[in-house]
């Protein structure tokens, strides 16, 4: 794929996806359906897709089905862009040299390189992510960022860095391919793909993951766990400490106190953060007004919200969106 110059509307893009061993082959079906599609929807062959697999075993998955692939040919598919793919249980524990030095070469020759969930690891161990950002799955972040200090992991769905591609799984590889589709080729072959796939939305490769609830909490306190619940259900209109102490049953002493044992914080500050976050997302990644951003987070005029946003983050939430937009408009033409 691009990401680094934008493709002629019809020429030929070789993609191989490269599998480490014990890869589910699942992982790469979504950037396949992407690329299927597209060819389909354009009627003219826009992609070949390959895959390959770093040893001579088939790729087969647990439940019996097969993904047509052949051995890695140990030197470079027609100058065609490279994905490395693994899923996160079977973590690459290195990468081949040959393989470091074509997706190195790829780089030098102005061409993207591209990594898919646990994909991560060995294009970190190449060298390429170095003082890069890429996006990491939620359940291997941690390791990751341990591993790799010189590498910016974030948590978002998927990230395009100066020719470094990086999907953290599963539906963000869908909305990745589908967002390099429409830089590539034509915004609407996209769109006419996303109806195709029946994609009800393209998701911003900034947005955050969705890790589960006793992840991000990092405990399994059930009366915490009910709390958070309701504060997340109920962003528009807040309750009160009270009524949701009176919600899980606790006494608002009792909830205040499981707070600051296990998020080290109150419920009301807790609460607050909550909404901003969501405010942050919505004013990044929508068109809504200020206004209305504000209020359908919960607060109730323009000033308590830019006051409390600033506070919070320490700018205001127009210069944060305005910022965000020359950001993207920077991307865009580094990308150009």
């Amino acid at each position: 794929m691009a990401g680094a110059g934008q493709c002629m509307a019809d020429e030929l893009r070789r993609v191989a996806f490269v599998l480490w061993p014990g890869t589910h082959p699942a992982s790469v079906m979504p950037a396949l359906a992407v690329l299927r599609s597209a060819n389909r929807m354009a009627e003219s062959e826009l992609y070949r897709a390959e895959c390959y697999t770093l040893d001579d075993q088939p790729l087969v998955s647990p439940e019996g089905w097969h993904l047509p692939a052949r051995p890695w040919p140990g030197e470079g598919v027609d100058n065609a862009v490279i994905w490395l793919v693994a899923d996160g249980i079977a973590q690459p524990a290195s990468i081949p040299p040959g393989l470091a030095a074509q997706c190195r070469n790829l780089v030098r020759e102005g061409l993207p390189v591209g990594a898919i969930e646990g994909g991560v690891y060995p294009l970190a161990m190449s060298g390429l992510l170095d003082g890069h950002r890429c996006a990491v799955h939620w359940r291997m972040i941690d390791d990751f960022r341990e591993r790799f200090p010189a590498v910016t992991a974030g948590s978002e769905l998927f990230a395009q860095d100066r020719g470094r591609l990086s999907s953290s799984g599963g539906q963000a590889t869908l909305d990745l391919f589908l967002g390099l589709l429409a830089e590539e080729r034509d915004a609407d072959l996209a769109a006419m793909v996303a109806e195709e796939l029946v994609v009800e939305r393209l998701r911003d490769g900034g947005e955050a993951q969705r890790v589960p609830l006793r992840n991000r909490l990092g405990s399994t306190h059930p009366k915490l766990t009910q709390a958070v619940i309701l504060m997340e259900s109920n962003i528009e209109e807040p309750l009160t400490t009270d009524e949701i102490a009176r919600h899980v049953c606790v006494s608002r002493r009792q909830l205040e106190r499981i707070f600051k044992q296990y998020l080290n914080s109150v419920p009301s500050q807790y609460y607050l953060e909550l909404r901003l976050n969501r405010a942050r997302q919505l004013l990044l990644q929508t068109s809504k007004s200020i206004i209305q951003i504000g209020l359908s987070c919960g607060f109730s005029s323009g000033p308590h919200f830019s006051s409390a946003y600033r506070n919070c983050f320490g700018i205001t939430p127009r210069e944060d969106r305005n910022q965000r937009r020359a950001q993207q408009a920077m991307e865009n033409v580094a990308r150009a």
